[in-house]
């Protein structure tokens, strides 16, 4: 018996199979890394209809970056007009069409950000059926908009609540208050706005002013002024509209201010109103530790060709993903424009 025993262990252990049976034990699966939920924003600046663009093919205006404005889970853009119907006019009292804003919706966008200069050009009557379009445009694709009243917008996604305070430091035309209420640049409004978002348990604030002075590629010290108060108000990011150029940027206290996006699409052709950005905002909830974070933001240069020059119509553009193709160009001569005006915006502002 004892014999036999001997021989089996020796066999045992002879076979590379029945020794690692014996030797190793798998433990038992576990997760790479904790689960995390991402929320994302892309944010483009003001979104124009002059009186020019009505003449030409709307279809191609933002085609090229309509893939990143849907796969994000919330698109915003600044719609710097009232749908006020006919007769439609451009500049300096705009009124647009409503497929216009159709025409946003099936691109991608999902938030309207209402309160700017030129929303009461056609007086309350056209504020009132602007909000009456975006109103009906909340049950046929699911818009929705902010920066009338004073409360914020919460959107939710993954978890995560983000709430969204649009507000401007004056209209052209109109009354000084009006009803519906446009969200002004009054630290006491704004103030409670903000309240209101941290009474709906936001976990992050973003501020969205349309304010700075037009042209100017450096913010100016009311903008800064703003800044700082919006961050001590607990905002997580300051994301400003207005001056038809890009503006600088910074951190106060940490928290990222993108002072001017700049036109996401428009008929101007004055000298830096053409280049724009476009910033994502990822917003982070790690289930595990139950910790929510907001990355930093991701800056994308665009720009904003005419008609005749890349294409029949407008167009706008990313300018990493065209600026090796020059000889794609209508007309050559404007890729130049593009990147004679990068590399004078970085400049001047300090953008990488």
């Amino acid at each position: 018996m004892r014999k036999t025993i001997i021989i089996l262990t020796a066999i045992l252990l002879g076979c590379p199979f029945a020794h690692c049976q014996y030797i190793y034990k798998l433990p038992p699966p576990q997760a790479l890394y904790a689960p995390c939920d991402t929320a994302t924003l892309f944010i483009i600046g003001d979104v124009m209809m002059h009186s020019k663009q009505l003449g030409y093919d709307h279809n191609t205006f933002l085609q090229y970056i309509r893939p990143r404005m849907q796969e994000a889970d919330f698109c915003i853009a600044n719609m710097e007009f009232p749908l006020g119907g006919p007769p439609y006019t451009g500049y300096p009292a705009f009124s647009t069409p409503d497929w216009y804003a159709e025409y946003l919706a099936q691109c991608g966008a999902d938030v309207f950000l209402v309160a700017n200069n030129h929303v009461l050009d056609r007086g309350l009557a056209g504020l009132r059926r602007t909000i009456k379009v975006y109103d009906s445009m909340c049950d046929s694709h699911g818009i929705r908009y902010t920066g009338i009243g004073d409360e914020p917008l919460i959107i939710r996604r993954r978890g995560l609540t983000v709430a969204l305070v649009n507000f401007t430091y004056g209209t052209n035309t109109g009354p000084e208050t009006s009803k519906p209420d446009v969200l002004r640049m009054r630290r006491d409004d704004v103030a409670r706005s903000i309240s209101k978002a941290k009474e709906a348990g936001a976990d992050f604030i973003v501020a969205l002013p349309h304010w700075g002075t037009e042209y100017s590629l450096r913010h100016d010290q009311s903008q800064e002024s703003w800044a700082r108060w919006l961050v001590a108000q607990g905002c997580c990011a300051v994301v400003g509209s207005h001056p038809h150029v890009v503006q600088d940027t910074t951190h106060i206290a940490g928290v990222p201010v993108i002072y001017s996006l700049g036109n996401a699409i428009s008929n101007m052709s004055a000298e830096n109103t053409r280049l724009e950005l476009a910033v994502t905002l990822r917003f982070i909830y790690d289930r595990n530790s139950q910790v929510k974070t907001m990355l930093e933001p991701q800056l994308d240069f665009m720009w904003c060709t005419l008609p005749e020059r890349l294409t029949a119509s407008y167009a706008t553009i990313f300018v990493d993903e065209w600026k090796e193709r020059r000889g794609e160009w209508i007309e050559p001569a404007d890729f130049d424009n593009m990147m004679a005006t990068l590399k004078r915006v970085k400049s001047a502002t300090g953008i990488k």
